[in-house]
Order: C-alpha cells, then structure tokens, then sequence
C-alpha cells in the first residue's frame, strides 16, 4: 500500500522515491513478517498492549516503518472505533499524521545525534504530561544501540514503570550493543530479512503499478542484490529503471551492478570442474572484457558452487525464484555428478582467492591463477580417493584406477606402506600434493663411539657417549640443553668421570660450565669435562641429516616409488620415517639442522 496525499509528478519536484512511494501503512501491506504480526494482533484483541518494543533486523526490512504502524494502531480512532487497533484500513483521525512523522505526541528521536543523559532526561521531564489529542504518548527511537551508558542507565526507571499514557518502541540493528537490562524490560521482535522470492512477487507488483516493464531475470538479480533488504530492493529498482529509460532488462541491470551473466558464470563453472584451463581462461575474460568485475565473477562463481552442493542435500532448492532457469537446472545437473569433496575444495580454494583478487593491484591476473589453480585441482583425486587406491592395492600388482573429478591416475603398488596427504594450499593460494612414505624395514641405528674401557666402576647412570648425554637430558626433562648437545658438542672422548669434547662455532661461552653442573646433578658424582683441540666426530644433529638425505635418496631411487610420484603430478617425497625411531623433537623443529636443504624436493615448492 502506498502513502497518500502525494502526486508524482514526471520531471517535477514532487516526485517520490520508490522506498518512499511504497512505504506500508498498515501491517497488511508488511512483506515478510507474519509471525511479528499475529503476535501484535492477538495482544491488541486480548488487550495484552506492552508499554515497550524492541524492534531489530538487518537495514531495510522494515523497523521504523513497524514502528510507525504501531504507533498509528495504538492511537486508531475512527467514527466508528475508539481504541488500539492492528485493523487499519480505514484511515483514522491521527494516522496520516503519524505516518508522516509530524504527529505532536508520536516522538521520532534518532538516538545517533541524540545520545547523551540530557536528551534522555528531557524524555523523562515530558513523559509526565498528557498526551495533547491521541490516545497515547508514544516515544520511537531510532538506532538505539547509539545510546551512551548513562543515557540507557537514567531510561531504565522510566522504561520499567511508565506512566499508563506512554508507550516506547525502540529500533536497533545492533541488538547485542543494547544492555540486557532495557532488553529485559520490553518486547522483543526480530524482523527477519525478507525471502526473494517475496521480494520478487513485490517487487513485480510495484513494477506493474508504475507501468514499467521489466523482465523476470532482471527482478531476480534485484533480489538477489538486495540480501533480504525491502528498502534495497526499491532503490536498486528505481535506478534501474532511470538507467533503461522507463524499461528495464536483466543486461541493463548486469550492466548497472556490474553483475557476470548467471548463465555464464555456469559456463565458467563447467570448463574449470572439466580441468580446461584454456577454455576457463577464455570466458573469463569475455566477461570481463563486457564490464564484469573479477572479484564478482569469482564471487558469483563461488555462490553457484554452494548452491550446487546445496541442491545436492536439498533439491527443493531449486525452486527459489531468484535462481535463472540456467541456474536450476545445470544446477541439478552438477549436483548429481560432482562430489562433496570436489565442491568442499572448490569452495574453500574460492574463499581464499577472492580476497587475494579484492586486494591485489593487478585483479585480472590474480582471478586468472586462481581460476587456474581451480582447474588444476579439478584433475586431481581427493585424498580419501587416494588413500583408498593405494591401500586396496596387492602387493606387487598394480592399484586401481585413481579417479579424479574429470581425471584417472592408475599406480603400481609401492612395497613400501605409501599415503597421499590432503590437498593443500600454499601461501599463494595454488594447490600442490604430497607424498609420504613410511619404510616398512628400519635402517642401522645411528653410530655412536665405542665406550672406552675403564678399570675403576661405572657411575649408576652411565655416560659413555654423546648421544647417551642427550638421552640423559631429555630423560631429565631439560629440552633446550638436549638440542644444545645435538648441535653444538663433537664427541673426542668419554670416560667415567671425564668428557672431552670440541664445540661448533655457534655454541654458548657457558655450555662446558652447564654440562659439567648438569652431569654432576643428573649422576650424582663429579665430572671433569674438557675442551679437546681435536675436530672431533660429527654432531648428532650432522649424523641425523646425513641419515635423513640417505634415506631420501633410498626411497627416489626405489623404482616403485618413482613409479607412484610419476602417476601423480606435483607430488613429492617430504618424510621418511623409521617406525621404531623415535619421533623428532619439538625443539629441533624450531631448529632445523640445515635450512638450506630440502630433502623432499630438488626445486623450489612454490606452494
């Protein structure tokens, strides 16, 4: 229902906005918020009237036009009736005033320019007196959240014991910045976001009204842009129609919201799920060369993948009037054919893109390689399908057929126990696999000196060698001092009661000091430690990389091995374990033994 008393004149100065033209004046013509308006009906028949409302939502549904509705209900009086009423479809004595906003006794105060204690103590000097000509005294404020703390604190009273003539309406869009003591004390209503397909049916109502033509897809596209928001809609619909000249089309409002066309945004979506780099390359930048945004078109690109896997659990999705007919019905077709996991990893690889696009200075290259990081991972298989394959494989035969979403990958079996680890992302948002082995046979321990014989006896803890030292120390608990021993000390000599030892240049002044206490407090004699002008063997921490590049060279060489690496592009070797070797240390990760090497790979991993 739209306002009253006004023309609209074409090319005049009394011209009306939409948003304002259409604005409901009784709670018939509320869009979208049923449940809020039997509650108010079955409290004004039962004569349950609160003194205070609470009326929150998102911008645009609707809370200080409810507010004024309420108003005018409150204060309904005709001829023929003379008391709070939601049936308004005669107009009363106050109603034109109150919607207009310019009755004496409905008070609009906008709490973000009035927040402090003296415009609420002015409220509550006057809500003492009488209302001058309607019923009631009714206060609505705007954005209360805006309120400051002693402005909320210096309501309360007033709020919570009124006087019979006042009511108050509160609206907010930030309900948990309002105290939970003026929560408490007044009815809550939670204006929900309207449904498109709600705002499609009004938005095609108004259209008609204006005489304006406008296609279906461009009233979805409004709807869509709108999120929920009835105010939105209107404003996007009211220029849309002053950009088509009186008629609008779903091209002209793509052009006006630099919208990607749905219909080719699917396109999009179908070459990348295809793993076709090229042909995804190339329509994205026929949309852009048409005016479509990159990070639109990835956007637009990421809600039809949820609404692929959306329609997968819940078809009936399909039948949101928003959707285009492409949409629903390619829609049903990919979600009988891709998988969860297919969608779940476009979609988290789509979320990280689309920043990277919104903040980069140079969007178009930076959509194009997440586009292509989409379509590389397309032809990949998701890990539950690669662990699946590689386990199911005998022995000596070759594993079945990996199957990726558009892709298939067949392996031999490895002799070695094999698992591919999860899809990742790198720091650059590509995508890249890793392989890692586990040897089923353990190599030689590590060498340690042979002990030194010696004629008097041996302490209760012996230490005969460096890495019996550094078992000693995490035996004790003391971490730090054990990664000091595994890359600092070179072993010369151990005897009962001696050790000499040569240091590395990166060890502390203070380390011979701390073993001597340490030795000294850990076996509970006396330990004479020396530093020897031999070079010494290697450290532990040598020992471990030399053990650890053996290792990686045993496994490239492993024909079975370069086999499976070469069935799946990208992977790569990054760990090989000893099942009863114990796992590394924390303290070693954060000092690795050399950081210039990496064993898993001869080049870079950019990922």
């Amino acid at each position: 229902m739209s306002e009253s008393g006004q023309t609209d004149t074409p090319g005049g100065g009394a011209y009306r906005v939409l948003a304002r033209k259409y604005r409901p004046a009784d709670f018939s013509a509320l869009i979208g918020q049923e449940p809020m308006v039997r509650t108010l009906t079955n409290a004004f028949s039962s004569g349950r009237i609160a003194q205070a409302w609470m009326l929150t939502g998102v911008r645009g549904v609707g809370k200080t036009t409810t507010a004024r509705i309420l108003a005018r209900a409150l204060n309904y009086k005709t001829a023929d009736i003379d008391r709070p009423s939601v049936d308004l479809i005669l107009p009363g004595e106050h109603c034109k005033a109150i919607m207009e906003g310019r009755h004496v006794d409905v008070i609009e105060m906008d709490a973000a320019s009035h927040t402090g204690i003296d415009d609420i103590r002015d409220i509550i000097d006057r809500v003492r007196y009488a209302p001058v000509s309607a019923r009631y005294k009714v206060y609505i404020i705007d954005e209360v959240h805006m309120l400051s703390t002693q402005a909320f604190n210096g309501l309360l009273k007033t709020l919570e014991e009124p006087p019979p003539h006042v009511k108050f309406i509160f609206a907010t869009t930030e309900i948990r910045k309002v105290p939970i003591t003026v929560l408490s004390r007044c009815q809550r209503f939670d204006l929900r976001r309207v449904d498109a397909g709600a705002l499609v049916a009004h938005l095609a109502g108004i259209s008609e009204q204006e005489g304006i033509a406008v296609e279906d897809e461009a009233l979805a596209m409004v709807a869509r842009a709108a999120e929920g928001s009835v105010r939105d809609s209107l404003s996007i619909l009211d220029q849309a129609i002053a950009h088509g000249g009186g008629a609008v089309t779903a091209e002209a409002v793509r052009a006006m919201l630099g919208l990607a066309d749905r219909a080719r945004v699917v396109d999009l979506f179908e070459h990348i799920m295809k793993g076709d780099v090229a042909a995804a390359l190339n329509e994205f930048r026929t949309q852009y060369d048409t005016g479509a945004d990159p990070a639109a078109v990835l956007t637009d690109l990421a809600e039809f993948n949820h609404l692929v896997t959306r329609l997968r659990f819940v078809p009936t999705a399909a039948d949101d009037a928003s959707l285009s007919v492409e949409e629903r019905k390619r829609g049903l077709q990919f979600a009988e054919t891709l998988s969860v996991r297919v969608l779940s990893r476009a979609w988290q690889m789509l979320l990280k893109g689309i920043p990277e696009v919104q903040s980069s200075n140079r969007p178009v290259s930076a959509a194009e390689m997440v586009l292509i990081r989409l379509a590389h991972a397309a032809n990949l298989p998701t890990l539950d399908e690669a662990l699946k394959a590689l386990a199911d494989a005998p022995s000596g035969t070759a594993a079945p057929v990996v199957r990726g979403n558009n892709a298939s990958i067949s392996a031999p079996a490895a002799p070695v126990s094999a698992a591919m680890s999860q899809t990742r992302m790198g720091p650059s948002g590509g995508v890249g696999t890793a392989m890692r082995l586990v040897e089923t046979t353990a190599p030689a321990e590590t060498p340690a000196m042979a002990p030194v014989p010696v004629a008097e006896p041996e302490p209760e803890v012996p230490v005969r060698s460096l890495a019996e030292l550094a078992a000693l120390a995490e035996t004790n608990r003391d971490m730090a001092f054990k990664v000091l021993i595994k890359r600092c000390v070179r072993p010369v000599k151990f005897e009962p009661g001696k050790v000499e030892v040569s240091l590395t240049d990166e060890a502390p002044r203070t380390l011979l000091n701390d073993m001597t206490a340490r030795l000294k407090s850990w076996t509970g004699r006396h330990w004479m430690v020396s530093l020897s002008r031999e070079e010494g063997g290697p450290t532990l921490a040598e020992m471990e990389a030399s053990k650890r590049e053996t290792a990686f060279m045993d496994a490239r060489s492993d024909p079975t091995v370069a086999a499976v690496l070469a069935k799946f592009p990208g992977s790569k070797i990054i760990d090989v374990r000893i099942p009863d070797a114990p796992e590394a240390d924390l303290e070693d990760a954060a000092l690795p033994v050399d950081p210039g090497i990496d064993p898993g790979s001869d080049e870079d991993d950019d990922n």
